[in-house]
């Protein structure tokens, strides 16, 4: 969605002026955050959802950032234009956004929106437009098992499974019986904030985190990165780029990030990880084909700050920098990631990327190395 009008009271609300403002996609403009610091606006944030329900939304409080970079509070709430005044105009506005003092709702608003589950980076939950402060909740085993649940989203999960990812050693009366106190505790919550009934299934002695009643944004994230892809093979580059940088926003840190060491979320943690490199490869992509070496320069050295063993940032590094006419910097930066991948990996470039450093820098610095 893109910004088509912007008033006066937003531009003094928000920094921007109307030539700023329009034509920006709307998640460039409205950056704005739950109050317990998760992402609200994305490309499949809750408020694009609703209008795309043709539905009302709000949040009374939220945190978005000033063009200045301080951040205000302030409410958001839609009004979506009927479906026969958009097929009559079709270039014109499909909803009206609203920005309001902090604390506004609107009484005909229901909880309509899914449980909204952040696990890349800091572990959050918010739903309807309210982030729940799951850090201060007084059972905190309970978020263990939502975290446990999630992991495995959509697929029954076996209390026995359960307990041994929480308890290991426990006896399994102790630990049955402490399962169900959490279950119940973080059932309880979730109902308290507004979320479907059962949110968690029970299937005979088994636990499902209903996929259907929940939004996760590494699911989303994973969405946005595909997208920018199949953009990005169809030739429209400027498209493929927004839905990178789109999927970055999401992506806070590394999957629960708070269980390193877990077995039971590694695997996921990697296929993540994964899908991250592949979108800073899209988007370094998307860079040069524009012409913005230096920003592709800068997702290069990101991803080999993840990786340093993915060469082909390496490789894409060392072309941006030369198409900037930086060879001199290219040449430092090559020698710099080569002593240390010896140092800290013991091994050394493939020929692939010594033939690329050969054209792009010269044969007569290789030796040196």
């Amino acid at each position: 969605m893109r910004v088509t009008g912007w008033n006066d009271g937003a531009a003094r609300l928000l920094g921007y002026s109307a030539a700023e403002a329009n034509g920006q996609r709307c998640g460039q403009v409205l950056q704005a955050f739950y109050p317990t610091g998760e992402p609200l606006c994305s490309m499949l944030c809750e408020g694009r959802s609703c209008i795309g329900l043709g539905e009302k939304w709000n949040i009374s409080a939220c945190k978005i950032r000033h063009k200045d970079g301080q951040m205000i509070t302030a409410g958001i709430s839609t009004l979506v234009i009927p479906s026969k005044v958009r097929e009559e105009e079709p270039n014109e506005a499909v909803a009206v956004v609203f920005l309001r003092e902090a604390g506004w709702v609107d009484p005909e608003l229901v909880g309509m929106q899914p449980l909204r589950i952040f696990t890349l980076g800091h572990f959050g939950l918010a739903i309807a437009g309210k982030g729940l402060e799951v850090d201060n909740w007084k059972r905190q085993q309970a978020v263990l098992v939502l975290k446990c649940l999630v992991s495995q989203l959509g697929r029954p999960v076996h209390r026995e499974r359960l307990i041994d990812w929480l308890w290991p050693g426990v006896d399994a009366t102790r630990g049955w019986q402490r399962l169900k106190v959490n279950i119940s505790f973080l059932r309880e919550k979730l109902r308290h904030a507004g979320a479907a009934n059962e949110t968690i299934e029970t299937v005979g002695q088994s636990y499902i985190l209903r996929s259907d009643a929940v939004w996760v944004d590494s699911g989303a994230f994973v969405e946005l990165v595909a997208a920018g892809w199949r953009s990005l093979k169809d030739g429209h580059e400027s498209d493929a780029r927004a839905r990178f940088e789109e999927a970055q926003s999401l992506y806070r840190g590394e999957y629960l990030e708070d269980k390193p060491y877990e077995d039971w979320c590694a695997e996921e943690r990697e296929r993540l990880r994964e899908v991250y490199l592949d979108m800073l490869a899209g988007m370094a992509k998307c860079y040069a084909e524009e012409g913005q070496f230096m920003e592709a320069a800068q997702v290069c050295r990101a991803a080999l700050n993840n990786d340093p063993g993915r060469e082909s940032f390496l490789r894409a590094l060392l072309e941006n920098l030369v198409n900037l006419g930086q060879t001199d910097w290219a040449e430092s930066q090559f020698h710099e990631w080569r002593r240390n991948l010896d140092e800290e990996y013991g091994v050394q470039p493939t020929q692939e990327t010594m033939r690329v450093f050969a054209q792009l820098i010269g044969d007569q610095t290789i030796e040196s190395c």
